[in-house]
């Protein structure tokens, strides 16, 4: 006899399938409250096929910042018809002697390939610390676990695009450098679990607007 706890179990799996597939999509209502699951579905009758369609991948994003590198994205707040898929895009531009700062992505895993440039040193740190490390070339392409720090930096002679694609519709993103430097975290208590000295970390939080 099946126990009344495997029943409510296959009966909450069957039913979490069958609603991932009562409906073909669930188009963004920017205009509805959002809610801890993402936003609500906009309304069947009104939804069109400008929805499924985003520009501005193919437009350069700005680098003009320290890393001089910029990020253009394709996520469930820019682009409606993304909700609720679990997928999404972006376009990072780096210049010659650029980088992407080394970052995470919790709740994504993240596959890129390049779509120009070359000696792009592509890599990630995993749990181990272990670094997985190569030089990409234009075609080239690279996964990223998700949460795994990683990072690019372009020792090429011209710019790199890099597009990315993302297990997720809207991606969140920790830099590691601004995670440290850009709080009100006590820079003694920095300095006490990074191994930097104090004086360093008010000269790396004044760079990134940190305070304390």
């Amino acid at each position: 006899m099946i126990s009344p706890i495997c029943l409510f179990v296959f009966s909450f799996i069957f039913s979490c399938s069958y609603a991932s597939h009562v409906q073909d999509f669930c188009v963004a209502d920017y205009a509805a409250p959002q809610g801890p699951a993402g936003y609500s579905c906009k309304d069947p009758a009104k939804v069109t096929v400008d929805d499924f369609v985003h520009s501005g991948l193919g437009v350069p994003a700005n680098t003009s910042n320290r890393y001089k590198f910029g990020f253009t994205s394709a996520f469930s707040f820019n682009f409606s018809g993304l909700n609720g898929l679990g997928v999404s895009l972006g376009r990072t531009d780096v210049e010659v002697g650029g980088v992407v700062p080394i970052h995470s992505h919790p709740g994504a895993t993240e596959l890129v390939v390049i779509e120009e440039g070359s000696s792009i040193i592509g890599g990630f740190i995993a749990s181990n610390n272990k670094v997985y490390q190569k030089p990409l070339n234009k075609g080239d392409t690279m996964v990223l676990p998700q949460g795994l720090y990683h990072f690019f930096v372009n020792q090429g002679k011209t710019p790199a695009i890099i597009y990315a694609a993302f297990s997720s519709e809207s991606p969140t993103v920790q830099l590691l450098d601004t995670s440290l430097f850009k709080n009100g975290l006590a820079s003694v208590i920095i300095a006490k679990t990074t191994l930097l000295d104090v004086a360093q970390v008010h000269k790396i939080k004044k760079l990134f607007g940190g305070t304390n």
